[in-house]
């Protein structure tokens, strides 16, 4: 049985962790506060789920998912994801983490940033465009019309790969952006951020996107 390795548990997480449980995975949850303060949450998402340290989660893993903030991604185990697909749901919040200089001029992205400090991972952006609670409840059954439509994005197509059959099995069409250094298009302040869209909507809020405001 595959096991997802859930690093952060705050609202994009905790549903990631109930819709990949829901679909047969194992997950292995942590935040940075410790198993313990995970009790009530793994106790309503059932079996399947289980608390343990970021460390723990990341060895867990055959799979991880990072939903932390920005800020916190130098804190992350790094050995224990080598050679893993990591997926991103990250977006700037200078509000939240800070000015980034890198990313106010728009010469790198949340996900390369990502990447540059898992050097030996697939990174890819996944789950970053859509509000949590809708994860579990926008899906529906491959052909619907107006399908809604996830974005993705990365170097590596083993990952979009793996991106894709997730949304389709929780009920969402794949548009990938392209590799990491576009997954900008996907973030916060542009048209396809937190935006119902299907497909051919998605692409043309894609192309519609500008790199600073």
């Amino acid at each position: 049985m595959t096991t997802i390795g859930i690093i952060g548990a705050g609202h994009i997480g905790s549903a990631v962790a109930e819709a990949l449980a829901g679909l047969g995975y194992d997950v292995v949850i942590a935040n940075s506060r410790g198993p313990e303060s995970l009790d009530g949450l793994v106790a309503r998402l059932g079996p399947r789920v289980t608390a343990s340290t970021a460390a723990g989660a990341a060895e867990a893993a055959d799979i991880a998912v990072v939903t932390v903030p920005l800020k916190a991604v130098a804190d992350l185990p790094v050995a224990p994801l080598a050679g893993k697909i990591v997926l991103d749901t990250n977006n700037y919040y200078f509000e939240r983490d800070g000015h980034i200089e890198a990313l106010d001029r728009g010469e790198t992205t949340t996900s390369q940033i990502l990447q540059d400090h898992l050097p030996n991972s697939k990174v890819v952006k996944a789950f970053n465009q859509i509000r949590a609670a809708e994860i579990l409840t926008t899906g529906s059954p491959a052909g619907s019309p107006d399908r809604r439509a996830l974005g993705t994005a990365s170097d590596d197509d083993d990952a979009v790969a793996l991106v894709t059959d997730l949304y389709d099995r929780l009920g969402f069409d794949t548009v990938s952006a392209g590799p990491l250094s576009e997954s900008w298009r996907l973030e916060r302040d542009r048209p396809a951020y937190v935006t119902r869209q299907n497909a051919e909507e998605l692409r043309a809020n894609l192309a519609a996107a500008n790199r600073l405001p």
